[in-house]
């Protein structure tokens, strides 16, 4: 019993004397703790600001101005959906220049990308394209194995690849075959027939049910021999 009570008061004794330093050190210290203390109160209070009476506003008028570019890209006028119409409402590529820090002003430069790639301007195209910062959905997959489109359209095949393999490894039941069949097509035409072959392969035996599979073993013939 008594050892159990010296092992108490042993205890209490190391937490009055951590509770002492801590007090000792909070006295010596006590300046600097409240400068720093105030300035983390004061970015917090910055950011909240920030946020709420420059970014929020500016997303709203951002896609207000979305509306009206999406409505002339999905009637494929893409030159109207980029450019817009002045003053009646901003383009994709104003949009990117005035909201370009919103979630809206980010999907606008896909977009305004997009719109370049329909036109032909493959190399605008990759400048759009590559601002747009995107997760791994869907339509940011797109994105990735679009710009291996544009990189082999402008000649520069390896980038394209690069994209290509990029779209791959997101490993989406419809695109990864997609961009394989891209990618193995494109070093067909690279003469690098045996990663043509891998590329064909990894098609059919792991995404046997999707389109490209339907006719890959043409594929794959016209390689092997």
């Amino acid at each position: 019993m008594s050892k159990k009570k010296g092992k108490g008061q042993d205890e209490l004794a190391n937490v009055e004397h951590a509770l002492s330093a801590s007090e000792l050190f909070f006295e010596k210290y006590q300046k600097q703790i409240l400068y720093v203390v105030g300035a983390l109160i004061m970015v917090v209070l910055v950011v909240l600001a920030v946020r709420n009476f420059y970014l929020t506003p500016r997303e709203k008028a951002a896609q207000n101005e979305m509306y009206h570019a999406q409505y002339y890209f999905n009637l494929d006028s893409f030159q109207v959906a980029l450019n817009g119409k002045e003053p009646e409402f901003m383009g994709f590529k104003q949009i990117v220049s005035e909201y370009g820090i919103t979630p809206s002003g980010n999907l606008a430069a896909a977009y305004a990308g997009i719109c370049y790639y329909k036109l032909g301007q493959y190399e605008n195209a990759i400048k759009y394209l590559t601002q747009f910062d995107g997760n791994n959905s869907y339509f940011s997959t797109s994105v990735i194995g679009l710009l291996g489109d544009c990189f082999v359209e402008i000649g520069q095949n390896d980038k394209a690849l690069t994209y290509f393999n990029k779209a791959i490894a997101v490993e989406n039941e419809v695109l990864s075959p997609l961009y394989l069949k891209k990618a193995g097509l494109l070093c067909e035409s690279m003469n690098q027939l045996k990663k043509a072959e891998e590329y064909f392969l990894e098609i059919k035996e792991k995404y046997p049910k999707s389109m490209e599979a339907g006719d890959i073993d043409k594929y794959l013939a016209r390689v092997q021999n």
